[in-house]
C-alpha cells in the first residue's frame, strides 16, 4: 500500500494522508510517502518521482552492516529494527528503511509496528507535524522511542509482579512443579523482550548518530533538527540503560528461583535421607532373623516375634527423634 502525507491545507502543521491509487499521479509536494508491503510498481512510481532506489525485502534483510546507513545521489538510506507486535507475548523486530531526501521521506515496511499509528495520530492534529521531512523523521523517531519505553515500562512490571511470586511460594507449589517453573518461563520471555528492545535501540542510534553528525539540508538553511537527534540519542541510551537494568534483575530472578528450587529439593532429598537412615536399623534385624541357619535360639522364644517387631519399631523411631532433636527436620 502506497500512502502520501502532504501538509494540510487548512493547518499548516498538520499531515493529511491519502493512499495513492494504482495509476494515480503522486503530488510532487509530498512530504512523507510511507510505502507498507509495497507492489514493485509502486516501487517504480516512487523511484520516479524521487530519483532514488526502493531497497525490495530481500534486500532489506540480507543487509551488511556496512550497508544499513549510506548516502546515494543525496538521500540517505537508513534501516533501523522497530519492535512490532508489542501487545504479544513475545514481540518481534520489523525491518524498516527511511529514505531522507530533501523533498520527502519515505519509509519502506512490510509489518506494521505500533509507532506509526501512534505518529499519525499525532501528526494529523493541528500543530503535530512540522512542513520538512526532517520533522516527519523526528517525529517518528520520537513514536518509535516511546513505544521502546512503553514496552520496556510494561515488562518491568511484569518483573516486579513476577519477583513477589517468587519470595511469595509455598513449598507445596514447589513438589508440584507449580509456580517457579512458570516463573522461569516468564523470565525467558521477559529476556527475549528486553533484548529486542535493546536491539532496537542500537538501530535507532545508529541512525540518530547518522543525521546528527552528517545530515545538512542543502541550498536551504538549516532545520535545527540536529539538536533534537542529539536529544533523542540521550533518550535511546536511558531506554539501554534501563534494559540493562532489568536484565540485571532477571539474572538475580534466575538465580533466585534456581536457588529456591534447590532449597526444596534438598528438603526432599533429606526427607529420603532420614527415612532410609529410619529403616536401616528394622532391615537389619529382619535380615538376621530372616536367615536359615540350623541353631539361632531366637527361634525358639515364645515371643521372639512380638520382641522382634518391637525392636525394629524401637529402632525406626529413635533416629527420627535424633534428628529432630538435633533439628535437622
Amino acid at each position: 500500500m502506497l500512502t502520501i502525507h502532504g501538509i494540510c491545507p487548512d493547518s499548516r502543521d498538520k499531515l493529511r494522508p491519502a493512499v495513492a491509487g494504482a495509476g494515480e499521479i503522486l503530488p510532487a509536494d509530498a512530504i512523507w510517502i510511507d510505502l507498507l508491503n509495497p507492489t514493485p510498481e509502486e516501487d517504480k512510481r516512487v523511484e520516479g518521482l524521487l530519483g532514488i532506489s526502493i531497497p525490495t525485502r530481500e534486500e532489506m534483510h540480507d543487509l551488511e552492516p556496512s550497508e544499513i546507513i549510506y548516502t546515494e545521489n543525496g538521500a540517505h538510506y537508513m534501516t533501523a529494527r522497530v519492535i512490532c507486535q508489542s501487545d504479544s507475548i513475545v514481540p518481534k523486530l520489523a525491518d524498516v528503511t527511511f529514505i531522507l531526501t530533501e523533498k520527502a521521506l519515505v519509509t519502506v515496511r512490510y509489518d506494521e509496528p505500533g509507532a506509526f499509528n501512534i505518529f499519525l495520530n499525532r501528526a494529523t492534529k493541528p500543530g503535530g507535524c512540522g512542513q520538512q521531512p526532517e520533522a516527519v523523521l523526528d517525529g517518528l523517531i520520537e513514536a518509535i522511542v516511546d513505544r521502546a519505553a512503553e514496552v520496556l515500562r510494561g515488562v518491568g512490571d511484569k518483573v516486579d509482579m513476577g519477583s513477589r511470586r517468587i519470595f511469595a511460594g509455598r513449598a507445596q507449589d514447589v513438589e508440584q512443579g507449580g509456580v517457579y517453573q512458570v516463573v522461569i518461563q516468564h523470565i525467558g520471555q521477559h529476556e527475549h523482550i528486553i533484548s529486542n528492545v535493546r536491539e532496537s535501540m542500537m538501530s535507532i542510534e545508529r541512525v540518530l548518530l547518522f543525521l546528527s553528525a552528517n545530515y545538512n539540508r542543502p541550498k536551504k538553511a538549516q532545520t535545527g533538527f540536529s539538536a533534537e537527534w542529539r536529544s533523542a540519542v540521550r533518550d535511546v541510551q536511558a531506554i539501554e540503560e534501563h534494559a540493562t537494568f532489568l536484565s540485571s534483575k532477571l539474572q538475580f530472578m534466575l538465580d533466585a528461583t534456581l536457588g529456591l528450587v534447590s532449597i526444596e529439593q534438598n528438603k526432599i532429598i533429606k526427607l529420603f535421607s532420614v527415612v532410609s537412615v529410619a529403616l536401616m536399623p528394622p532391615t537389619l534385624i529382619a535380615s538376621i532373623y530372616g536367615m536359615n541357619f540350623k541353631t539361632m535360639p531366637e527361634l525358639e522364644w515364645q515371643w521372639g516375634y512380638p520382641l522382634a517387631l518391637m525392636s525394629m519399631v524401637l529402632f525406626a523411631v529413635l533416629p527420627y527423634l535424633f534428628f529432630r532433636w538435633k533439628k535437622w527436620l
